[in-house]
C-alpha cells in the first residue's frame, strides 16, 4: 500500500494536456513495475474523483478528473481508499459520481470507505487469492466539518462510530482469515503517532484486526507490533532486494502490525518554511502472509519501501520514485527547494532513518 494521492494545482496542471484531458501516468512511472507486481496493492485516494464536470480543484476543496482513476488503475492498484477528510468536498454529486466512475468504467477494481447505499455500507470487502481470504476496512476520522448529506448518512465510513467498527471487525473475522484496517487518522505532520491513534490501535487490536495501514498526515510515521503486552515500535533494517534498498522487519510476533502513517504518495503542497520537505517523503508498505499448518493467515514478512516525490513545472513534472533510485542531480531540481530549502538526498535518507 502507498499513502496519500494529493491533486494539488500543480499536480493536476502538470496532467493537463492541450484537449484538456488529463493523463497522469507520468506521476507512476517509476514505480507502477512493482506495484503491478504485487498480488494486492492498495491506495490512499485522498482526492473525490468528480469529473471535470464539477470542475477541477485543488486545496482547500480538492476535486479531481477521472483520468486519475484511469491512472490508478494502469499503475496496478487493486484496492482504492476514499474514506478521507475530504470525500465531501463536492457533496453528494462528488461521491454519487465517484462511484459511478468506479462501478461502470473498473468494476473489477474494490473502491473502500464511500457507499451509495446503506446495503452497500453494510458489506465487508475480501479479497481471495491462493485460499486466503482477506478482509479490509477503511475509515476517516472526519470530513473537515462538512456533514454528511440529508438521507446519505452512509456516505462516508468514520471513525467516530466505534460500535459500527467492532460490529464490522467481528464480521470480517467471520468471513476472512486476515483483517485489515485502513484508517485515515493522527495529526498532521507529525512524525509520531498522536493518543488518539494509540487508544484506536489498541481497539482494532482488542477487536481482532492483523494488520493497520494508516494514512493522513502526510508525513511518515513509525510501524510498530501490538501485542497483548502493548505496543512496541521496530526498528527497520536496510537490506538489498531485487527492487533495490528497502527496510526489513527482522522479527516476526504473533500479534497485529501498524503502520502509523505512509505519507503523501504524490503532493504538491503551498506550504513554505521548515517542515515541507517532510512531506515529500512517502513510504510504500510491503507485507507477505503466509499460510500455518493450522491453516491461520499470518504476516511472514513486512518492510517499506521509501518514496520521493518529484516536482518540476511543466507537463509530466510531478513523479514519485524509489528512494534507493533518486539523485543528487533529482534532488537539486527539485522545485520544493524553493518552498523549503533544506530538501536534498540526504535530508530524505535522514527522515527514513529518525522514523523508521
Amino acid at each position: 500500500m502507498v499513502g496519500d494521492i494529493l491533486l494539488h494545482t500543480p499536480v493536476a496542471e502538470s496532467g493537463l494536456r492541450e484537449d484538456g484531458s488529463y493523463d497522469f501516468s507520468a506521476v507512476f512511472a517509476h514505480t507502477e513495475e512493482e506495484i503491478s507486481a504485487a498480488d494486492l496493492a492498495l491506495v490512499n485516494q485522498e482526492v473525490i474523483l468528480g469529473g471535470t464536470e464539477l470542475g477541477i480543484s485543488g486545496y482547500p476543496a480538492f476535486n479531481a478528473p477521472y483520468e486519475l482513476g484511469d491512472s490508478l488503475v494502469d499503475a496496478g492498484f487493486d484496492v482504492v481508499l476514499h474514506a478521507t477528510n475530504h470525500a465531501l468536498d463536492k457533496g453528494a454529486k462528488g461521491i454519487r459520481n465517484c462511484i459511478a466512475f468506479w462501478e461502470n468504467k473498473y468494476p473489477d477494481t474494490a473502491y473502500l470507505g464511500i457507499h451509495d447505499s446503506a446495503e452497500d455500507q453494510e458489506e465487508i470487502y475480501v479479497y481471495e487469492q491462493d485460499g486466503m481470504k482477506i478482509a479490509i476496512l477503511n475509515y476517516t476520522y472526519g470530513t473537515n466539518g462538512i456533514p454528511l448529506p440529508q438521507g446519505m448518512e452512509y456516505a462516508v465510513d468514520q471513525l467516530t462510530d466505534l460500535d459500527r467498527i467492532a460490529e464490522d471487525l467481528r464480521r470480517a473475522e467471520e468471513l476472512a482469515d486476515f483483517t485489515i484496517v485502513c484508517p485515515h487518522w493522527g495529526t498532521e505532520y507529525r512524525l509520531t503517532p498522536d493518543s488518539r491513534q494509540e487508544t484506536l490501535t489498541q481497539f482494532f487490536w482488542e477487536n481482532g484486526a492483523d494488520l493497520v495501514l494508516g494514512t493522513h498526515p502526510h508525513v511518515i510515521e513509525p510501524v510498530a507490533w501490538v501485542t497483548a503486552d502493548g505496543i512496541r515500535t521496530c526498528d527497520l533494517t536496510e537490506q538489498e532486494t531485487a527492487q533495490g534498498a528497502s527496510l526489513t522487519g527482522n522479527e516476526i510476533q504473533d500479534g497485529m502490525l501498524v503502520y502509523y502513517s505512509l505519507g503523501n504518495f504524490v503532493n504538491w503542497t503551498s506550504g513554505v518554511g521548515d517542515g515541507v520537505a517532510n512531506r515529500m517523503v512517502g513510504a510504500m508498505a510491503k507485507v507477505t502472509l503466509g499460510r500455518g499448518e493450522d491453516g491461520t493467515v499470518f504476516i511472514k514478512a513486512y518492510g517499506i519501501e521509501p518514496l520521493v516525490c518529484h516536482v518540476e513545472e511543466g507537463r509530466d513534472g510531478v513523479t514519485v520514485y524509489p528512494l534507493s533510485e533518486y539523485t543528487e542531480e533529482l534532488a537539486e531540481k527539485n522545485a520544493i527547494r524553493l518552498q523549503d530549502g533544506s530538501f536534498s538526498l540526504q535530508y530524505c535518507h535522514d527522515l527514513i532513518e529518525q522514523v523508521f
